[in-house]
């Protein structure tokens, strides 16, 4: 250990209040405790808590880890429709079985728990309710009658004794009830749950609703008939859901949904995947993307170069530029030579005119002279002539 010099020490029970360093002497538990305010990422690093003796001083090693105040590299995301409901599904691991679970917006770690919308020691508030399957280690948490508002980031966590709390992150939107599409693709892992959104024709709330698979809409099976793995939920004038349970790989395929009057379904290709390779911190819960193609099964698996995509639109529209440049030059070009072959004629007609009435003069003045020559007694009449032509 590197000795502590009067240059090194941050603060002393002598001054309690140092900048951002504060600290207390509890002299009856023998116990001193600082606190750093404003933790910075230059802030951890190795610590030592001294006391002055006679002789040699005596000293506590701390060290100190700091972590981002934000959560986490993947994301889970869901949808929902509004004034419908919810599931998120939040996975932890063995040791935190009998730790307290909780949800909170936003996606700050430090003050979560504190700020926490629902923990598993009240599992139920207001809106939101929360279970805990122990055999599968998942916590749920049910949110129903959904408005805008409730769209945005979440934070599943789990409390720990010592070190940080566990977090898993999950990104919320909702949307209006003309959320229900003609087709769309959602994926689920397997043993979970996972909602399917689907239209409703009739203005009628108890009017038959069908959920069924197969290949063409007008010939599959229905699987309402199993109302425990299959249930029905949300149904308004638009639109209803339906929750299957706990997925199973059998359960992947396309499925049909609406109302009785058959005016309107949707096509659903649902993918499930299996639990082993999914990450442990980003499960499919409730409606998922309903564009999205189902999430890659490997960490390693190929992406493809995209910037091809954005290099090849860009190089045809260069060159599409420039040959609209050239035509518009070629052809300012071709307009100026015409209008100067114009101007070119039109100064030759005049040329051609003013020459021909100076010739048309001298030969008027050369007929004059020689009838005077011949004819002498009409130099009269003759001067008349070349007095009316100048």
């Amino acid at each position: 250990m590197n000795d502590c010099g009067s240059s090194d020490i941050l603060i002393t029970t002598k001054q309690k209040n140092k900048g951002k360093y504060s600290i207390t002497d509890d002299k009856n538990n023998r116990i001193v405790t600082v606190t750093i305010s404003d933790l910075q990422s230059h802030d951890a690093g190795k610590y030592w808590c001294g006391v002055t003796r006679w002789g040699k001083d005596t000293y506590s090693e701390v060290k100190l880890y700091i972590k981002e105040d934000r959560c986490c590299y993947k994301v889970n995301k869901i949808q929902s429709i509004e004034e419908g409901s919810v599931t998120i599904s939040c996975p932890y691991d063995s040791q935190s079985i009998n730790k307290l679970k909780f949800l909170c917006r936003g996606n700050r770690p430090s003050t979560c728990r504190q700020q926490a919308v629902i923990t598993s020691s009240n599992t139920q508030n207001g809106r939101f309710r929360l279970s805990d399957d122990r055999k599968s280690r998942i916590f749920t948490v049910t949110i129903s009658s959904l408005t805008l508002k409730d769209s945005g980031s979440y934070l599943c966590g789990v409390q720990r004794n010592s070190g940080f709390d566990v977090f898993s992150a999950v990104e919320l939107k909702v949307k209006a009830e003309l959320f229900c599409l003609k087709s769309y693709n959602i994926s689920g892992i397997e043993g979970r749950p996972v909602t399917l959104q689907c239209p409703n024709s009739g203005q009628q709330h108890d009017n038959k609703k069908f959920l069924c698979k197969g290949d063409q809409h007008n010939n599959c099976t229905d699987m309402m008939e199993n109302q425990t793995k299959f249930k029905l939920l949300n149904v308004s004038s638009t639109c209803f859901s339906v929750i299957i349970t706990e997925l199973e790989a059998a359960d992947a395929g396309t499925y049909y949904c609406g109302s009785d009057s058959q005016l309107r379904f949707t096509k659903i290709q649902l993918a499930v995947v299996s639990s082993n390779q999914t990450s442990s911190v980003a499960p499919t819960s409730s409606a998922e993307q309903v564009t999205s193609q189902p999430p890659s099964l490997s960490p390693s698996s190929h992406k493809p170069d995209v910037s091809l995509f954005y290099i090849l639109p860009a190089v045809f529209a260069l060159l599409l530029i420039l040959t609209f440049v050239l035509l518009l030059v070629l052809k300012y070009k071709t307009r100026i030579k015409q209008v100067d072959r114009i101007n070119a004629n039109v100064l030759y007609s005049a040329d051609n005119k003013v020459e021909m009435r100076i010739n048309d003069i001298y030969e008027l003045q050369e007929d004059a002279v020689y009838m005077n020559s011949s004819t002498p007694n009409m130099l009269s009449h003759d001067n008349d002539i070349y007095n009316n032509v100048l």
